[in-house]
């Protein structure tokens, strides 16, 4: 299948990695579905945005459902939508732990559900999502037990899906970031952060970009969790 008929849904797509990989997604011909709360409509008639909170399951619903209807099918989901509350452990409030744990997981699990039942019906698809090298290679002075609690298990999920659907067309895959610069990140935070990986720098949007992009058309990768994380997750 050619990617102009290809139909993408990009979860956070309003800014950052998200605004990032609709614009290369739409580059390479794909029909592109971008949801986020403060999501504005496009005047490309190949981009269906759709405003909402991804925890929320009727969000998830609309997206696919209203997705289908413009463009036909699903193809790919990158899960890209996250937040990253850092504080030491006993800090966290009931709030932090029911808002990260509501967009990372409940953000990826409703979502995924829907596009791998639209999936289905083609026998084909491939849904990645974006979580970070920090559950692998914690940092002192980085407190990241709700960002290891919850994108840790999206990649487990990313491995057990994977062998769930193998043989049903379906691949799942993850990228997992180091820190990258994003609008999140303050100019002039930028050297203290970069120093946290061993290549000295922080990561740009497209490093992201490319890796999702990468995995899109890789057919015999299927339950890989890809770091592009400066050396990271490799040590110091």
């Amino acid at each position: 299948m050619s990617t102009s008929n290809k139909v993408v849904v990009i979860t956070g797509a309003s800014q950052g990695i998200g605004a990032g990989l609709v614009k290369s997604f739409r580059e390479r011909g794909y029909k592109v579905v971008a949801t986020s709360r403060s999501i504005q409509p496009s005047t490309d008639p190949d981009i269906l945005a759709v405003a909402g909170d991804i925890a929320d399951p009727q969000t998830a619903e609309r997206v696919i459902r209203e997705g289908v209807a413009r463009f036909g099918r699903i193809d790919t989901l990158v899960n890209n939508a996250g937040i990253f509350v850092a504080k030491p452990f006993t800090e966290y409030s009931h709030a932090d732990y029911a808002q990260v744990v509501a967009t990372n997981m409940s953000g990826f699990f409703y979502i995924s559900q829907l596009a791998v039942a639209e999936m289905e019906k083609n026998a084909s698809g491939h849904i990645v999502s974006v979580t970070t090298s920090l559950v692998d290679h914690a940092i002192d002075g980085v407190p990241s037990v709700l960002a290891s609690l919850t994108k840790g298990g999206i990649n487990a999920a990313t491995k057990s899906l994977a062998i769930e659907y193998a043989k049903r067309g379906i691949r799942v895959n993850a990228v997992s970031p180091g820190i990258i610069k994003t609008p999140m990140h303050g100019e002039e935070t930028h050297a203290a952060l970069g120093s946290l990986h061993p290549v000295g720098h922080m990561g740009e949007i497209d490093d992201i970009v490319q890796a999702i992009l990468y995995l899109d058309t890789a057919n015999f990768v299927t339950g890989e969790i890809l770091h592009v994380d400066g050396g990271q997750s490799a040590g110091h």
